[in-house]
C-alpha cells in the first residue's frame, strides 16, 4: 500500500472523507455573508460583556468598508494594517477591509518601534487602524513610513454608554495604559463607523487570485516577511478545517475562547474564520494573560471549544479556579503553534474530560495542514493525518521522498498553501517549489498507519558527538516532573562534544534541584540526551502567542 492509500485510510477510518467543494465561495466576504444569512440575531463576537450579532457585525463592517472606499478613497488592493488586540473593532475591521477588496496586513500590537517600521515599509501600508494604547509606537516611526491615513480606537468604544466611558477613562487615567501621542490628522473608529453609514459600499466581485492577507512570519530568524494569502487560500482552508471538525459541532450552537490573538494566523482562522462560517459565537480575551481575568471569562459563558497553545493550557492548569469550571459542555480543545507536551495533554483531559487534540500548521498554509481527528480518546503524540485535499511527504537532504518510518523534513501541499512572499521571489523559490510543495522547515516521520509525527525544527536540532537530538523530546521528559513549570531545551557549544543538551526550567516547586532532573533524565532518556547544563530561570521569553523561543535562550 502507498503512503498515499495508507493516508486515505487513516482519513477513511475516522469519518473524514469528503473532497471540500473550493468553488463553493469565491471569497471571505462570500462566507461570511452566508453566516449573516443564516444567523443573523446569534451572538459573533463577545468581548468585556458586550456582544455583537451577525447582523451587526454585518452592518458595521459594510460601512467601515465604505468609509475606507469612499472615503479615503483607497484603490482597489490597498494594503491597510490592523494593530488591535482581541476586542470587538478587529473583526469589524478586517471584514470591513477584505470587503471593500483591500489587503489586511495584521501587526502585532506590542511590536517595537523598528519592528513596526519595517513591516509598515515593507506592505507599502498608507492606512492603519491602531489602538490608542500603542498609538506613540506610530508616531515615533511614522515619518519613515508611507501612512497617510491613521485610525485610532479605544478598548471601551463599542460598549456603548455608560461601559465605554468608564473602561476608557480607567485604561487612560487610572491604569495609565495609553501613553501620549500626537498623530496628525488622526480619525477616531467610531468617526469611521459614522462616516461610512453616510455612503453606500460599491460592491467589488473578488475571486480566489485576489490578495486577502499579507500574514508577516519569520520575524525571529531573520527579518519579517509577508505571507501572501490569497482569498482562495483562506476559503479552501476553512472548508478543509470546517470537513474536519464537522463530527464534533454543531452549526449556530458553539461558543468558541478566542485568547489567541486574532492577529495570529492559528487564531485568526480557526476562530475568526472557521467558526464564524458555522454561526459560532467568538469569546474574545483581550489579555490572555490575566489567567484569573480569562478563567472568570470562560466562567461566564457556555463555552464548548478552545484553541490554544502548550504553554496557555498549561498556565490554566497551574491555576486552581480552571478545574472548578463547568466543562459539562465542552467539545473540542485544538493545540497547536507549538507543540503539545504529553505531560500538559495529559493533565488537560483529567481536569476537562476532553482530549487536547494537536493540530499542525504553517503560516505558509493558512495555516491548517496536518489534525489529528477530533473524536480521538487520547493523546497520542502526533500531529494528526493532512485534512482534505493536502499532501504530505517526507524528504530527505535531495530532496527524495522517504518511507514510512523515516525522518526527514516535511513537506506539504494543497490548495491552502501561499502564493509566495511579498516581494520577496528569491526566498520564496527556497521553500516553495515548482511541483507545489512547501518546504515546512520541521523535521517529521510518517508512521505506518498514516499519521505524522513531528520531531522538532530543523534549525533547533542539537547535534551532540554527532547524534542527533530533538529538544522537543527532551522537554517532554523533563516536563513530566511535578516541580517543573516550564522548560525549553537547546543546544550550547562543547569542547568535547560539539554540542551539549542545555535545558532552562521555571521552577513550579521551589525545591525542585539540579540532581532531580538529571536522575528523571537519566532514567528516560540514553545518556547523550541526558542535559550536560540546567538552568533555573523566572521566566521564559516567549512570542506573541506564547510560544517559548528557543532563539533567544540561544542568543
Amino acid at each position: 500500500m502507498s503512503n498515499t492509500e495508507k493516508v486515505w485510510l487513516a482519513n477513511y477510518q475516522v469519518g473524514v472523507t469528503d473532497q471540500i467543494n473550493l468553488d463553493e465561495f469565491a471569497s471571505i466576504p462570500q462566507v461570511i455573508e452566508q453566516s449573516v444569512a443564516k444567523y443573523s440575531q446569534r451572538p459573533a463576537f463577545i468581548n468585556m460583556g458586550k456582544s455583537i450579532s451577525y447582523q451587526e457585525l454585518d452592518t458595521l463592517s459594510m460601512q467601515f468598508a465604505a468609509y475606507l472606499q469612499q472615503s479615503l478613497r483607497l484603490p482597489r488592493g490597498a494594503r491597510v494594517a490592523v494593530m488591535l488586540p482581541n476586542i470587538l473593532q478587529y473583526p469589524i475591521a478586517i471584514f470591513g477591509i477584505l470587503r471593500a477588496g483591500y489587503v489586511v496586513v495584521n501587526v502585532n500590537p506590542l511590536y517595537t518601534p523598528r519592528e513596526l517600521a519595517h513591516q509598515l515599509k515593507d506592505s507599502g501600508a498608507e492606512t492603519i487602524i491602531i489602538l490608542a494604547n500603542f498609538a506613540h509606537t506610530l508616531e515615533s516611526i511614522i515619518s519613515q513610513t508611507l501612512i497617510k491615513n491613521t485610525i485610532v480606537c479605544e478598548i471601551g468604544d463599542l460598549l456603548g454608554f455608560p461601559k465605554r466611558l468608564l473602561v476608557n477613562t480607567v485604561i487612560r487615567h487610572i491604569k495609565k495604559m495609553v501613553p501620549k501621542y500626537t498623530l496628525a490628522g488622526h480619525i477616531t473608529f467610531n468617526e469611521a463607523i459614522a462616516d461610512g453609514s453616510r455612503h453606500t459600499l460599491e460592491k467589488v466581485e473578488l475571486n480566489h487570485a485576489d490578495l486577502a492577507f499579507l500574514q508577516y512570519t519569520g520575524g525571529t530568524t531573520g527579518v519579517a516577511k509577508g505571507a501572501m494569502l490569497s482569498h482562495g487560500n483562506i476559503v479552501a482552508n476553512m472548508q478543509q478545517a470546517h470537513a474536519w471538525i464537522r463530527p464534533a459541532v454543531e452549526e449556530g450552537k458553539e461558543v468558541i475562547v478566542t485568547a489567541l490573538p486574532l492577529y495570529h494566523i492559528f487564531s485568526l482562522t480557526a476562530n475568526c474564520m472557521v467558526f464564524s462560517k458555522i454561526g459560532a459565537t467568538n469569546l474574545l480575551i483581550t489579555n490572555p494573560r490575566d489567567i484569573p481575568g480569562t478563567i472568570k471569562t470562560i466562567a461566564s459563558y457556555p463555552v464548548t471549544c478552545m484553541t490554544g497553545v502548550n504553554t496557555l493550557f498549561n498556565a490554566l492548569l497551574n491555576n486552581p479556579d480552571f478545574a472548578k469550571l463547568d466543562f459539562s459542555h465542552w467539545k473540542l480543545a485544538l493545540g497547536g503553534g507549538m507543540a503539545v507536551q504529553h505531560a500538559v495533554a495529559d493533565r488537560w483531559k483529567k481536569v476537562t474530560g476532553v482530549t487536547l487534540a494537536e493540530a499542525y500548521g504553517l503560516t505558509e498554509t493558512s495555516p491548517a495542514a496536518i489534525i489529528n481527528p477530533i473524536n480521538i480518546k487520547e493523546y497520542n503524540g502526533m500531529i494528526g493525518l493532512p485534512i482534505p485535499q493536502t499532501e504530505a511527504q517526507i524528504r530527505d537532504s535531495n530532496g527524495q521522498a522517504l518511507p514510512a518510518g523515516q525522518p526527514g523534513e516535511l513537506f506539504i501541499r494543497g490548495p491552502q498553501v501561499m502564493q509566495g512572499y511579498w516581494q520577496r521571489p528569491e526566498e520564496t523559490a527556497e521553500v516553495l517549489g515548482s511541483d507545489g510543495f512547501l518546504a515546512t522547515g520541521d523535521i517529521a516521520i510518517m508512521q505506518p498507519s498514516g499519521y505524522f509525527q513531528i520531531v522538532d525544527r530543523k534549525k533547533d536540532m542539537v547535534l551532540v558527538s554527532g547524534f542527533n537530538v530533538y529538544p522537543n523530546e527532551i522537554e517532554n521528559i523533563v516536563a513530566e516532573l511535578d516541580g517543573v513549570l516550564e522548560v525549553a531545551c537547546i543546544g550550547v557549544p562543547d569542547d568535547k562534544t560539539g554540542e551539549a543538551v542545555k535545558v532552562i526550567i521555571v521552577k513550579k516547586d521551589p525545591n525542585l534541584s539540579s540532581d532531580d532532573v538529571t536522575q528523571h533524565c537519566r532514567k528516560h532518556l540514553t545518556n547523550y540526551k541526558v542535559p550536560r547544563v540546567i538552568e533555573f530561570r523566572d521566566s521564559l521569553p516567549k512570542s506573541n502567542v506564547g510560544k517559548i523561543l528557543r532563539r533567544e535562550l540561544r542568543d
